[in-house]
C-alpha cells in the first residue's frame, strides 16, 4: 500500500469494478488519503462486505456503494442518477473494471460483451459524467488499459467480432480503444481543467475473469495469475493518477508503473481515434 497521505481530502473519487481486486485496492488508499469514495459494483453482497472492510480499514466513513451491471447501457444511465442525485461534485474517475471471456456473447443492447464491459461502458459512463467532471475541475479520469493492447487491433468493420472470434485477440481489441479513446478525449477536453490519462496495472493475481466462465478457463486464469503481482502493486499507478500532484495538469498520456511510456503505435493514430470514437457514439446512442 502506498504512503498514506491527507491530500485527498475533500475530494470525491468513482472507482468502478471496487469490491474486489485492483478496484478494490485503489478505493482502499483514496479512502485512506481521507477521498470520499464512490464504490461501483454489480452485486450488492459482495460490494457491501467491500464498503465495509475498507470503511473499517480507512477509519474513513464517507464510504459509499453504487450498484451498476456495466455490461448494460441502461444501468449506467441509472447509475449516474442516482450518482447525481446524491452528489453535486466529482473530482477523480476511475474506470478500472474489467473482463474477458473465453467465447464469444451478447450483452442485453446487443453488444459483444469484452467490448462492452472493457470499453464501451467507460466511455459512455465518462460521456455521463463530463459535465459534473467538468464543473469540478480540476478533475482527473483515469482509465484501466493493458499492455495486452499492444497485440490488438481495431477493425472498424467487425468491432463486434461477429467472425472470427479470438479470446485474447478481443480482449487487446478493447484494450487498444481505451487507450485510442484516453487520447481522443485528452485532445477534446483540453482547456477544460479535466486531465484524462491511462495505464497498464502489471500482471495482476486477481479473480478477474473467473465470473461466467467453464471451469477449464477459470483454471487457466488462476494458474496464469499465480504469476502475477499483488493487486495492492497493481493499483500503484491508478492510485498515483488519481491523486499525485506530480500529474496534475498532465493528461493524454499511457502509464506503466507511475512513469509515461510509449503506447503500441497505432494508438496515436488521430483517424482511428476520430472514427472509433464516432462509432462508439452510435453504438452507445450519445
Amino acid at each position: 500500500m502506498p504512503t498514506v497521505k491527507s491530500n485527498m481530502h475533500g475530494k470525491i473519487c468513482m472507482v468502478t469494478g471496487a469490491n474486489s481486486g485492483i478496484g478494490k485496492a485503489t478505493a482502499l488508499a483514496l479512502a485512506q488519503m481521507g477521498a470520499t469514495v464512490v464504490m461501483v459494483c454489480r452485486d450488492r453482497a459482495r460490494g457491501e462486505q467491500a464498503r465495509s472492510e475498507i470503511s473499517t480499514k480507512s477509519k474513513n466513513t464517507a464510504v459509499d456503494l453504487l450498484l451498476a451491471d456495466l455490461s448494460s447501457q441502461e444501468s449506467i444511465r441509472h447509475l449516474v442518477e442516482d450518482f447525481q442525485h446524491h452528489y453535486t461534485h466529482l473530482h477523480v474517475l476511475i474506470n478500472n473494471a474489467g473482463v474477458a471471456f473465453p467465447g464469444r456473447r451478447e450483452t442485453v443492447d446487443g453488444v459483444e460483451m469484452t467490448l462492452a464491459v472493457n470499453y464501451l461502458a467507460p466511455f459512455l459512463l465518462t460521456h455521463l459524467l463530463l459535465d459534473v467532471l467538468t464543473a469540478s475541475a480540476p478533475a482527473r479520469i483515469v482509465n484501466v488499459s493493458s499492455n495486452s493492447h499492444e497485440a490488438g487491433y481495431i477493425k472498424l468493420e467487425n468491432l463486434q467480432s461477429k467472425n472470427p472470434y479470438g479470446s485474447m485477440k478481443v480482449y487487446g481489441q478493447a484494450k487498444l480503444a481505451v487507450v485510442l479513446f484516453t487520447y481522443e478525449l485528452a485532445r477534446r477536453l483540453e482547456g477544460t481543467g479535466v486531465t484524462v490519462n491511462c495505464l497498464h496495472p502489471g500482471f495482476v493475481a486477481t479473480h478477474f475473469g473467473q465470473k461466467d466462465v467453464g471451469p477449464a478457463f477459470r483454471l487457466l486464469v488462476k494458474v496464469l495469475g499465480s504469476f502475477g503481482t499483488s493487486p495492492d502493486k497493481g493499483a500503484k499507478t491508478s492510485i498515483y493518477l488519481a491523486s499525485s500532484p506530480k500529474v496534475e495538469g498532465v493528461t493524454g498520456q499511457y502509464f506503466v508503473k507511475s512513469i509515461p511510456k510509449r503506447s503500441a503505435a497505432i494508438s496515436y493514430d488521430e483517424s482511428l481515434q476520430r472514427h472509433l470514437w464516432e462509432q462508439s457514439a452510435q453504438l452507445v446512442n450519445v
